[in-house]
Order: C-alpha cells, then structure tokens, then sequence
C-alpha cells in the first residue's frame, strides 16, 4: 500500500503545474484537442499497441507533445516522461477488463492502466480536462487555479480546526492539575487532532498538484500540523490501558481507521481507543505534561514516569523527592518542580468549563 501510494505521488509531481509535462497537456487543452498519453514502455505495451510510428528517442518537450496530439492516436512516453517513444498508436487493451468510463478514449486509458499498471492520462477534447488512470484509481487533474483556491479554503479550515485542538489541550492540562480529568475532555483533543491528521493529509496531495506553486502551502501546512503527531501519541500514553507500547500503537491505527461519520461520535472514539465511559474519571501518566518540559532528555521523562506513577504524585514530589531520578540533578530538580508549582497555581483560581 506504501509502495502504491509512493507511486500516485511520484506521477503527481511529474504531472504538477510548471513541469514540461503539464505545460503540454495544457496546450493540447488550449487547442481543443484531445490526447491518450502512456508513461512507460516496454513488451506489457507492445502486445497491445498496433500501428503509429517509432520515435528515436525525441527528447520530451511540452511543444512536442502537442503536436503529436494533433493525430488521432496515442502517445508513449518513457516512465520518466523525458523521452517520446512512439505516436499515432493504436491501443487495443482487454476488452473483458471492466470500466465505468463512456468516452472511448478514457475507456481504453482506464483498461490501459489496469492491465499494464502503467499511468495513463486521457486529455478530453470535449470536456476539456485531463485524467490520470493509476491502476483502478482515477484522478481528475483541475487546473492550477482552482487547485490553488480550494487548498487556501482548506487551509483556513485546518487553522481553525488547530485553534481548536490548542484550546482542548490548554482544557485539558487545567484538568489534570486540578485532577478532574474525564474520558471526554481526552476524547474531545483526540478528535480534533486526527481531524488535523485526515485534513492535512488531503492538503498535502493537493500542494504535491501545484508543483513549485504549492511551496508556501507546504509551509503553512507544516506549521499548523507541527507537534500534532506527538500530542496524540503521548496523549495516549498517558491514558491507555495497559500501559505498553503496544497497546498505543493498536489505539492510533484504530483512530486512523475509523470513518469520518464514527470520528464525529465521542463514544465511538472511546471506545476505538479502549476507553471506558466518558464521564469516568482518568488519571494521566504525565507523558504529555512532562513533554512540555524543555531540555528534559526522553530518559529522563521516562525514568520519572517510572518513579511517580499518577500525575498527581509527580506534580506534588517536592525538589528532593526528583532529584532521586536517575539524571535530575538539583538544579534540574529545581527547574522542574518550579514549572509544577507553576502549573498548580494556575488553577487556584480556576473553575472549569466544559466544551
């Protein structure tokens, strides 16, 4: 599955706005024509091509490939789409092979890609839009403009939807120093976290469409999911039963595989995650708290989650008590237990609301 979705990406790039590639299709769209181009050669498409002509290796440029689009038959390029290989092919792909396409051009690109596992783009001189055919997948290639304005859109919903998920963890830290942490204020910050995941994931498809256009999305893009993938692990590291590895690595791929309508549902990303009723009470390791903690060596989060098994023991250890943790020294020890008293006397005076 890896491997396939390495491939979709690899042919996107090669198929972004700005590359030779996509600077012929767009001409060939430009002139109202239409177009079959094959990426890849070899004897899986000799048995099923017939007629055209042979090139000597042409050198691939956009201008070329629209003029060979001008004859009715299909185009070869290499896998690389650097070198055309042949023009004006004929291709008679398995009829048996099934397609849901009308058009006959996107019927055989379809059986084409399916039968071979090469990429396929079909070019529709009467809808004017380019299709890419990877295997049985099939993927529409908009235009620049518009895929520049719905990763914008998407953007702003990925900065909202980090604004929100900011809010959640600064509810539940207030929580778990107050020791009124519920299933539900958890639940609420994974949410809103794999929200982020599945949002980011689909906007990074679309910068990898753009091309070089795409740069400052990727930007943005990293800046809104940047700590995220940490915040969900840790997060359940604190609150997961039984505490191993384990049982953390089936949470997250249960929360990755559940449908959008079951990720809306509080109860049933409690329960994907091994959780008990959402109103119970939880007790958190302290994992997460302790990764806020600059310059704290990983071991030594470890060794003091080892030492004071709850939060609540951790956070009222006094500087003594941590400067017994194996690589916490005094002025260590200070430091943290200065950060605790920080935390509890934040919510001295806090009553909490629930979201």
């Amino acid at each position: 599955m890896a491997g396939q979705s390495s491939f979709i990406v690899e042919t996107m790039q090669r198929l972004a706005p700005g590359t030779a590639l996509r600077q012929g299709i767009e001409r060939i769209l430009q002139m109202g024509k239409g177009a079959l181009i094959v990426l890849g050669s070899g004897k899986d498409i000799d048995q099923i091509s017939s007629g055209g002509f042979r090139i000597q290796r042409s050198p691939f440029s956009s201008a070329r490939l629209a003029e060979l689009a001008k004859m009715d038959g299909g185009i070869i390029l290499d896998a690389d789409a650097s070198v055309i290989m042949a023009a004006n092919v004929h291709f008679v792909p398995d009829p048996e092979i099934p397609t849901d396409e009308t058009g006959s051009r996107h019927r055989t690109a379809q059986r084409i890609a399916i039968q071979s596992g090469r990429s396929v783009v079909a070019v529709s001189e009467g809808r004017h839009v380019a299709t890419l055919y990877i295997d049985a997948q099939k993927i529409e290639l908009p235009s620049p403009t518009s895929v520049a304005a719905r990763v914008n859109q998407e953007l702003l919903t990925l900065d909202r939807l980090r604004r929100q998920l900011d809010e959640a963890e600064s509810m539940l830290t207030q929580l778990e120093v107050a020791d009124l942490v519920t299933h539900r204020s958890v639940v609420m910050l994974i949410q809103r976290a794999e929200m982020i995941r599945r949002v980011g994931a689909a906007i990074g498809r679309l910068t990898v469409s753009l091309g070089e256009e795409g740069h400052l999305a990727a930007v943005q893009l990293n800046d809104l999911q940047r700590g995220v993938e940490y915040l969900v692990e840790a997060t359940l590291r604190d609150y997961v039963r039984p505490r191993r590895a384990r049982a953390v690595n089936q949470a997250l791929s249960a929360l990755e595989d559940l449908g959008e309508n079951d990720l809306v549902d509080p109860t049933r990303v409690a329960r994907a995650v091994g959780f008990g009723d959402l109103d119970d009470p939880a007790e958190p390791r302290g994992v997460r708290i302790l990764g806020k903690i600059g310059r704290l060596p990983d071991a030594v989060r470890e060794e003091m989650i080892v030492q004071f098994p709850s939060l609540q023991k951790m956070l009222r250890a006094d500087a003594g008590e941590l400067e017994q943790v194996d690589g916490i020294g005094t002025a260590r020890a200070n430091q943290i237990r200065h950060y605790f008293d920080r935390l509890l006397t934040s919510v001295d005076d806090w009553s909490p609301r629930y979201f």
